[in-house]
């Protein structure tokens, strides 16, 4: 649709820098809150838009989908995870997707290896000790936590995240396995000196660290359920910075509670905000609220692939970040 100018309705506070270059381009509609819109507003906005630009809190299935008006064209999401999302259905009834992916690699990476090392080392102990005045000083045996470098981790997804994080690992004196759907080409394994395992379960039986970086995806749901959890070692440590859905949350819980695996980073959670409250009360859990992409950078540069999203499909192109239901 050349020419016109597009009426977009975005679902969230965005960075300023970011909501100022829709101003200029677009015919926006912006949020003066950041809170997640009702289903109702929802509902609304996909009757009035040609383009909304939702996040990963706002779920847009089926029965929203059917609730959508003719102009509703384009949804471009603000993420690059899409499982909020009814894709398919989103294309049956004429309306695009596209995402944002590839700008939060860096970041994720770098929080997968902050988890790594506050879980291994006992760090969120340490700064709570130093919170609370408590501290009396230096003493052999207080809080040992585990040496990284040598140990073996065991990455689950190798894609653009994945090899950040064995780029790191690496650095860190890190031994690297990874369980993926495809292998890697030779020279990418050379170059990380990455290890496969065809076999998830032999993987994470061997693994002392486990790093989850796959989506979520029907066949992903909980990919470490209680049976795969269990065959992991007590010493080992698991950690999330994808997607919650892909650990049973209440095996994990239940394990980390019982001392059969030594500890866990998470970021991302099964239900959402709905944290399990018991992982809320061990010292060997580090939780995060979602934060692993949350730089200045990163958001930015998620915003810039929106509004590029969004002006090429205004130009009467395709969307360079279009979403179709083969890739999921």
């Amino acid at each position: 649709m050349p020419n016109e100018r597009l009426n977009v309705i975005v679902t969230r506070r965005l960075p300023e820098v970011v909501e100022t270059r829709m101003m200029e381009l677009f015919d926006v509609s912006l949020r003066s809150d950041d809170t997640p819109m009702t289903r109702e507003a929802l509902a609304d906005a996909m009757q009035r838009a040609d383009v909304l630009v939702p996040t990963i809190t706002d779920l847009i299935d089926a029965s929203l989908l059917a609730q959508a008006g003719p102009k509703l064209k384009l949804i471009a999401n603000f993420g690059a995870g899409v499982d909020n999302i009814d894709v398919q259905t989103a294309r049956q009834r004429g309306v695009l997707v596209s995402n944002t992916p590839g700008v939060l690699t860096e970041d994720t990476a770098d929080m997968t290896m902050a988890l790594i090392l506050a879980a291994t080392r006992r760090i969120p102990e340490g700064l709570s000790i130093m919170q609370s005045g408590t501290w009396e000083g230096w003493a052999p045996t207080a809080l040992l936590g585990g040496r990284v470098g040598g140990r073996r981790l065991g990455i689950l997804g190798m894609g653009r995240i994945g090899q950040a994080v064995a780029r790191r690992a690496r650095a860190f004196g890190l031994q690297i396995h990874y369980h993926n759907r495809r292998r890697l080409r030779p020279e990418v394994e050379d170059e990380l000196e990455a290890t496969y395992w065809e076999s998830l379960d032999q993987m994470v039986s061997r693994m002392d660290i486990i790093s989850v970086n796959c989506p979520h995806t029907p066949s992903t749901f909980h990919l470490l359920n209680v049976r795969r959890l269990q065959l992991m070692k007590s010493s080992a440590v698991i950690v999330n910075t994808s997607r919650g859905e892909v650990i049973d949350e209440n095996a994990l819980t239940r394990m980390l509670r019982a001392g059969q695996l030594a500890g866990a980073g998470l970021d991302v959670y099964e239900r959402g905000t709905d944290v399990n409250p018991r992982l809320r009360e061990l010292k060997n859990v580090v939780l995060l609220p979602h934060m692993g992409s949350a730089t200045v950078e990163g958001r930015c540069e998620m915003g810039e692939k929106v509004i590029i999203n969004i002006k090429t499909f205004a130009d009467g192109h395709r969307p360079p970040d279009l979403v179709v239901p083969s890739m999921l």
